[in-house]
């Protein structure tokens, strides 16, 4: 069956998955006092840490415009598109309202929608499992209702270096991340199931709050042998292959992966974060 899969750029990919026919990515642009920054394949992690290091303000991200997501649209392919949740950011709407205007001209076309209520590697893993679905054999509507059920029991968690970004972008209501930062607390953060982020631990220390991260997991992972863990990085994959080694003595899933961060989770999860998905 004729398929698109379109993620906005939040979306950690593999390397296969940058290169799969089927996958068409739509950029977020990100800004550095006046710089602006595309979120696409000329991304450059180094670099934008740098600026970011360099600059006395917060980095801001803008979703896609409705016209992005409809030029993906075309075609005879049913397509799945999936975004940031729409809680952190506009790109949930944005595909919506694209949609909408493509079907007053295209009233027959497939088109489904996915908040992740994620981000990151949660995308990626919903991406995945469409593709997995989808190349089953299953139909349109079957592929929806299935990926949801999926969605609904997927878990995030993540450990950061700081929680300034996520603070200043008012992402962190309630949480003290000031107080984080001069104790060298390192909290383990989590998505809510409606795609917010909430505290669930701390441990003084990122080498303890790592390991906190992979006993927290240890703990509410469900039938982990039927489900991948996915592992993003921003710019320390040894951080990751220990984040991975730790889960692994510890939780029996059935495969795993790690994947650098792009623009947005860069963004976000700043130099040295890692994030989680299972």
């Amino acid at each position: 069956m004729a398929y698109k899969i379109i993620v906005d750029s939040c979306t950690d990919l593999t390397d296969s998955m940058k290169k799969d026919k089927h996958i068409y990515s739509v950029p977020l642009s990100l800004q550095v006092d006046d710089k602006t920054i595309v979120d696409d394949e000329t991304f450059n992690q180094k670099e934008f840490l740098r600026i970011v290091a360099a600059s006395p303000n917060s980095p801001k991200s803008s979703c896609p415009s409705p016209e992005a997501y409809m030029k993906l649209y075309g075609g005879e392919e049913d397509i799945y598109v999936v975004t940031l949740s729409a809680n952190l950011s506009g790109s949930y709407n944005s595909a919506v309202l694209g949609r909408k205007l493509y079907l007053e001209e295209n009233p027959h076309k497939n088109i489904e929608i996915f908040n992740s209520c994620s981000a990151s590697v949660g995308q990626t893993l919903i991406t995945k499992k469409i593709q997995e679905y989808v190349e089953a054999g299953k139909e349109f509507q079957d592929v929806v209702q299935s990926v949801k059920a999926f969605r609904e029991k997927l878990s995030t968690k993540f450990v950061l270096e700081n929680l300034d970004t996520l603070r200043k972008s008012g992402r962190l209501t309630g949480i003290k991340a000031i107080l984080t930062s001069v104790l060298n607390i390192k909290p383990v953060m989590a998505g809510t199931a409606d795609g917010n982020i909430c505290k669930l631990d701390q441990a003084r220390g990122i080498q303890k709050a790592l390991l906190l991260l992979a006993t927290l997991i240890e703990q509410d992972a469900v039938q982990p042998e039927d489900r991948t863990l996915a592992i993003s990085h921003c710019n320390n994959y040894n951080r990751a292959l220990f984040v991975r080694d730790e889960i692994l003595k510890r939780v029996p899933f059935k495969d795993c992966f790690i994947v650098d961060t792009a623009g947005v989770s860069t963004m976000y999860a700043g130099d040295g974060g890692v994030i989680v998905c299972y």
